[in-house]
């Protein structure tokens, strides 16, 4: 831990050093806080705002969303690069990805959460850094809040965009995106509509070489992405509005190309020896579709109270690449999973000041979550014949149990601003949850009785924010979040009843010390934290889980800072230092690489940029540390650079990224776990090694008129 807690020290010493400069503090409003737009420097924790700009300038190279978030947000890790975020965590633990306020995560733990928007809709990124119960169960980590794009006043108004990304390795290494928004309105009603499409080809690492599909959660090579969002917003009377969105996601596999193994109809079948082939068809491939409704409600003088009402309903279907299972004959054969999950709910939150220094908000979530899962089993003549090119669905299993889970929470938060260097708050929610498994038979195993569990757990959180009135600001804070252990997974262990083995919450506590400064010249932030959590989750029989009594806890330092030099440079970077344990026989050691909540990889990002009013250059580094497990398994660390610049000219920006400049040969943080994960058992490690894209050139072109 060495060298990056120096560089975090001597970010943070030199960021200190600034105070004679300080001119005023940050006046940002986000919701990510407090879920009420509440400026960003009463924020009693580490936060930020990621603007679309900022957040457009990262993909101009070509670079996913999440791919994005993790060289920008520091308490974030580096993005995998696959359709999956499994093990993209903050603060080493698991983050909530929100859009407008409606969370993408699910009771199952499906990895999926940045797989839901294209950029081009949004409008801005909220994070929240650490443990919090703001939005219910999945933010043991911090919360990530998409907000979207809405419409202005007049019009219409029209913004295009245009760009395509290649290795230069093959003809079929290109991507290349179009997208389109309309918007107008007048001072009672105002909208918008974006049309965003992706049309992604094969990708190869820095040898050349194709880069392996992802069989375990499937990748975005021969992806094709649609997101349409919609929204209206009406001025019903001057203290009311009514805001209604609507977004179709569509994101699945159209390629042709696919894994053929050899050795599938040999005397002795193995999965040696594979290569990438044309030919690959299948009755059921990798995608994601998701359908949003989401309606906000604001009265500003409701009973001398700010009233917030937001209802949503979301609908996600997940299906993923046919995966091998060895068979108790020696060979092998292929399914195909089908995940679906609908959410629904209504939050009520009221806001009033009680007086001019005590305000409280408090109110009622209701939400009711339901899932299903199927499996299809692969023709095996077929599977065999093809080299597992082909894939005929030939009959349908069970996968998981299914589960309703029904939530009830009631939260109160209050503050209190003794003078005007002092805020201190504390809140408590109090979350119920009724969870329901249907019986459930899998193929082979004998019936397992379903039934019905529940219970309840009280979060706290506490905090005092210090204003010196210069810039400076420090705080201390408590807090608490929780996660449910996937239902789904933990009833799908043989025998495991519901009314034997009930589940219960697991609790994430923290701890947080921390400091923000902003000026003309200088922009900071660093915070130190302790969490933990006296149970966890384990893998058991194949890819189910287990609850245990297993303490894990994560420490570690969080900084960023920009400094800016005269008109046109500015120089900065973001450092996550962490230290991730778990006790074993009484001793506190390394946390496993595949052990629940997964570790996390120290991480750093150094920048240096030009710009004026037309013209931006900026050089980025981006790196990790390797991390070595108590057990001395390892996930390898890397460095890589990219190259960002762009031209505003009277016709539009047009941009040229370079991702990965130097052209490092990488494995994937994910694919270093995944080998861990699937590794003999459902094959050699070369098939789950996910490796990390060669260099890239990205071209874009934007406008707005």
């Amino acid at each position: 831990m060495k060298k990056p807690l120096t560089f975090g020290l001597m970010v943070t010493a030199g960021s200190m050093a600034t105070t004679l400069y300080a001119q005023e503090n940050q006046d940002t409003m986000v919701v990510v806080g407090s879920r009420t737009p509440t400026q960003i420097d009463q924020v009693p924790s580490a936060a930020q705002v990621v603007e679309g700009e900022q957040l457009r300038e990262q993909t101009s190279t070509g670079a996913d969303l999440k791919t994005a978030l993790g060289k920008l947000v520091p308490g974030l890790d580096f993005g995998p690069q696959g359709r999956t975020n499994a093990g993209q965590n903050m603060r080493g633990r698991t983050v909530q990805v929100l859009i407008d306020g409606v969370s993408m995560n699910n009771s199952r733990s499906l990895s999926r959460q940045f797989d839901s928007i294209d950029p081009f809709n949004i409008e801005r990124v909220e994070v929240l850094s650490g443990a919090s119960s703001l939005y219910g169960g999945g933010a043991t980590g911090g919360i990530i809040n998409i907000i979207t794009k809405t419409g202005d006043e007049g019009g219409p108004n029209w913004e295009s965009e245009v760009g395509a990304t290649t290795g230069f390795n093959h003809s079929d290494d290109l991507d290349y995106r179009v997208a389109q928004s309309a918007s107008g309105g007048n001072e009672f009603v105002k909208g918008r509509i974006g049309v965003a499409y992706e049309d992604n080809g094969r990708q190869y690492d820095a040898g050349g070489d194709e880069i392996f599909p992802d069989l375990a959660q499937s990748d975005l090579q021969g992806n094709r992405s649609l997101d349409i969002l919609g929204n209206l917003n009406f001025q019903l009377t001057e203290d009311q509005t009514l805001d209604l969105k609507a977004q179709l996601y569509e994101s699945g596999y159209e390629d042709d190309k696919g894994v053929y193994f050899p050795n599938l109809s040999s005397s002795t079948p193995n999965l040696n020896d594979a290569d990438i082939r044309d030919g690959f068809s299948a009755d059921r491939e990798p995608e994601t579709d998701r359908n949003m409704l989401n309606a906000n409600y604001h009265h500003a003088d409701f009973l001398g109270q700010d009233l917030y009402l937001q209802a949503y309903h979301r609908e996600e279907e997940s299906s993923f690449h046919p995966f091998p299972y060895p068979d108790d004959d020696g060979s092998y054969y292929f399914t195909t999973s089908k995940q679906n999950t609908t959410l629904s709910g209504l939050k009520t939150l009221m806001s009033s000041d009680i007086s001019d220094t005590v305000s409280l908000d408090y109110g009622l979530d209701i939400d009711r979550e339901k899932f299903d899962s199927n499996s299809s089993r692969s023709n095996d003549a077929l599977t065999d014949a093809s080299g597992g090119l082909i894939h005929d669905e030939s009959r349908i299993e069970p996968l998981y149990p299914d589960f309703q889970v029904d939530g009830l929470s009631a939260f109160a938060q209050g503050e209190w601003q003794p003078t005007e260097h002092w805020t201190l708050g504390a809140g408590v929610r109090q979350q119920y949850m009724d969870v329901k498994v249907d019986d459930f038979q899998a193929p082979g195993q004998d019936l397992a009785e379903g039934g019905e569990s529940d219970y309840d757990v009280s979060l706290y959180n506490a905090s005092a924010l210090y204003d010196f009135q210069n810039g400076h600001q420090t705080w201390a804070s408590y807090s608490e979040g929780f996660e449910l252990p996937d239902p789904s997974r933990y009833y799908g262990v043989p025998g495991q009843t519901v009314s034997d083995n009930p589940l219960d919450g697991i609790k994430t506590r923290q701890f947080e010390l921390g400091w923000r400064y902003e000026s003309g010249d200088w922009k900071a932030q660093a915070a130190t934290y302790y969490s933990w959590s006296n149970s966890a989750i384990e893998l058991v029989d194949g890819l189910n889980i287990a609850q245990v009594d297993d303490k894990r806890r994560d420490f570690g330092l969080e900084a960023s800072a920009t400094r800016y030099l005269g008109d046109h440079w500015q120089v900065g970077g973001t450092l996550h230092a962490l230290k991730s344990e778990q006790q074993i026989d009484g001793e506190w050691e390394k946390r496993g690489i595949t052990v629940s909540p997964y570790p996390s990889q120290h991480t750093a990002t150094l920048h240096a940029q030009w710009s004026d009013l037309d013209r931006t250059l900026r050089l980025q580094a981006n790196r990790s540390w390797d991390y070595e497990d108590y057990q001395g398994d390892e996930i390898e660390g890397n460095t890589t650079l990219d190259l960002i610049g762009s031209h505003q000219t009277d016709f539009g920006k047009v941009s040229l990224g370079i991702e990965n400049l130097t052209d490092e040969q990488y494995s994937t943080p994910w694919g270093q776990r995944a080998t861990g994960f699937y590794s003999p058992t459902y094959g050699p490690e070369y098939l789950y090694d996910y490796q990390g894209r060669g260099r890239t050139y990205t071209l874009n072109w934007s406008m707005s008129y």
